[in-house]
């Protein structure tokens, strides 16, 4: 920055000719000029301007930095005035990622809608199963769901959910009731895959007691459509967020189990969130995508309550 500023001073020198014209034009003293245009001549090894008691000449080394730096200057304005315009306008790439089955099931349909609104936006959508790094990532946006550890990042929740237990009546005609998380060791469970080693299930009863049951089948994935698919065919139960499953339970393709309990494959924080770099001026362009966003999720699944937020995070 000191360099910035010495070369704004000798770009003014040149264009009025006169130190003391600089100095009145930047608001500082001659002696303040001349004392940084000798420490600039010192910094390139020779001499940029002639001084007479009339009037300052470039040097031929003066004119050809004067030109350079003029030029850099230029590119520096432009550089800023872009960036401002990025800050205040919507447009450029947003990357967005979000978990597979919320993202195939909302943000993919939402996007449509978005991109009509706001046509200089274009979004890199990344759909995966994993934890992703913001800033190692360039993501912009990620759409997580349940518990998150990381300070230096901004939560905004878009939905709150469940999970619940569910199968297909045609299963479980084929095996007995289930009425309590303990037996669930006798039932094909379709469980994700969470690296976590064995599977387990964690359930809190109606008196607030909490157990974790081990259960196994004969199908193991990080995706969540795919053990829904496998559910709807009738090869086992499955634990599901509510919002994917509310159209098959209310059809009596699924059924729920064990609706007296909360469970989780994980942990019990559900919420559906969209988190981004804390930042003095969030740009325009990740703003206006989670209102939209925020928006498009209350449109489908209501006004999320603000309860039981991740801890660490800033929630707005």
């Amino acid at each position: 920055m000191e360099w910035l500023r010495a070369a704004e001073l000798f770009v003014n020198v040149v264009q009025l000719g006169s130190l003391s014209a600089a100095a009145r034009r930047c608001g500082v003293s001659p002696a303040t000029v001349s004392r940084i245009i000798h420490s600039l001549e010192e910094d390139v090894g020779g001499r940029l301007l002639n001084r007479t008691s009339r009037k300052l000449n470039l040097t031929e080394a003066g004119e050809f930095y004067y030109n350079k730096v003029d030029q850099i200057l230029h590119q520096i304005q432009e550089a800023n005035e872009s960036v401002a315009r990025l800050q205040s306008s919507p447009r450029g790439t947003l990357r967005v990622h979000s978990r597979m089955l919320v993202g195939n099931q909302y943000i993919v349909p939402a996007l449509t809608e978005f991109s009509r609104r706001y046509p200089e936006i274009s979004v890199d959508l990344l759909l995966s199963n994993y934890a992703v790094d913001l800033v190692a990532q360039n993501i912009d946006v990620d759409i997580r769901i349940g518990k998150m550890e990381d300070s230096a990042l901004i939560a905004r929740k878009l939905a709150q959910a469940h999970r619940v237990v569910c199968a297909t009546p045609r299963y479980l005609a084929t095996v007995p009731p289930l009425e309590t998380p303990d037996q669930l060791g006798a039932y094909n469970c379709l469980t994700y895959r969470l690296n976590l080693g064995r599977s387990v299930w964690r359930f809190i009863d109606p008196e607030g007691k909490l157990s974790e049951v081990p259960v196994s089948g004969n199908l193991q994935s990080d995706n969540g459509r795919a053990l829904l698919q496998a559910a709807l065919a009738g090869q086992g139960i499955v634990i599901m967020p509510d919002w994917a499953v509310r159209d098959e339970l209310a059809s009596g393709a699924l059924v729920r189990l064990l609706a007296d309990y909360q469970v989780s494959n994980l942990d019990f924080d559900n919420g559906i969130y969209a988190v981004f770099q804390h930042a003095t001026q969030v740009p325009s362009k990740i703003r206006v995508f989670v209102d939209y966003i925020a928006g498009y999720f209350k449109e489908q699944l209501g006004e999320p309550p603000r309860q039981r937020e991740p801890a660490n995070l800033r929630v707005v």
